[in-house]
């Protein structure tokens, strides 16, 4: 076969085996790994070398239990050219609402440490809505933030953090959204928000977006064994939503669901059969999130 034809056959292939989209320049805000304690799929050293060999632009290494400033310096000494971020949960695990956490991953070397969750699944709304009878991080009372919040937020506004709304209800989600709008926090994300326990409506997804914060999408949701909706409310919601203000995130590393890149492919050739442009898919993995995490285009 001559050359220009095998070139043209390759490059097929591989935009075919993304669904039509490159996965070239993604940037994975929610991405699970191990070593954990629930199975994962692939350890975060091992992940960090597929996203790099994927073309991945970087990722966000994500435990719901344990900060991970440390392993994103970790994985990055072993993935030159990799962007490669931390975060922290405001799980049972970490003391639930504390500040002084916060605060510390911040110092971890390399400060790679950048997006702050607050509670997922010991969030008094995800404990309630499961309706398991365990202990769980209340974030607000009577429908106000509580101190400890209110200071975690003092910190994120002072090193510029990402704020991520975890597992909490709509109602707590506005409630943080408008104390960080009050405190100059402009990195602001609703954790996948359309996914139980966090179940927003469209109008309420539209409505937080209106107020500054970045709705993200998760392929979990639409990929893989544990997918609860459907790539057309899927493109429905971000078009009404509007792409500009929405992430796509993978959420993956389940021990049985797809690899993070695996995923991400199914997941752009869903929306992109569900009608969501090309484009519009390059900014909501891409382009968003870098823009989200404070990185150049």
């Amino acid at each position: 076969m001559p050359l220009l034809l095998l070139l043209t056959a390759l490059g097929t292939m591989i935009l075919t085996q993304a669904g039509g989209q490159s996965l070239e320049g993604v940037l994975d805000l929610h991405a699970h790994a191990g070593p954990d304690s629930v199975p994962r799929s692939i350890d975060a050293l091992a992940l960090a070398k597929l996203a790099h060999a994927k073309g991945f632009r970087g990722i966000v290494l994500k435990n719901h239990y344990e900060p991970t400033a440390s392993w994103a310096a970790l994985a990055r000494a072993q993935t030159p050219g990799l962007e490669i971020f931390g975060g922290i949960v405001l799980n049972r695990s970490v003391g639930g609402i504390n500040p002084a956490a916060v605060e510390q991953m911040t110092r971890v070397y390399g400060s790679w440490g950048r997006i702050v969750w607050m509670p997922t699944f010991d969030a008094e709304n995800h404990v309630k809505t499961v309706r398991e009878p365990r202990p769980f991080v209340s974030i607000s009372r009577s429908g106000r933030l509580l101190g400890p919040v209110l200071q975690v937020l003092d910190v994120i506004a002072k090193y510029n953090l990402v704020l991520a709304t975890g597992h909490s209800s709509p109602a707590e989600s506005f409630m943080l959204i408008r104390e960080a709008q009050k405190r100059q926090i402009r990195r602001i994300v609703v954790t996948h928000a359309m996914v139980a326990p966090v179940s927003m409506s469209v109008e309420q997804m539209r409505e937080a977006a209106e107020r500054g914060a970045m709705i993200e999408f998760v392929a979990n949701a639409v990929v893989g064994k544990s997918k609860s909706l459907t790539f057309e409310r899927y493109a429905e919601a971000m078009r009404r939503v509007g792409y500009p203000n929405c992430i796509l995130s993978s959420d993956l590393g389940q021990r049985d669901n797809p690899l993070h890149p695996d995923g991400l492919v199914e997941a752009f050739s869903g929306l992109r059969q569900a009608g969501v442009p090309p484009e519009e898919i390059e900014r909501m993995a891409k382009y968003n999130p870098a823009r989200l995490l404070g990185l150049t285009q």
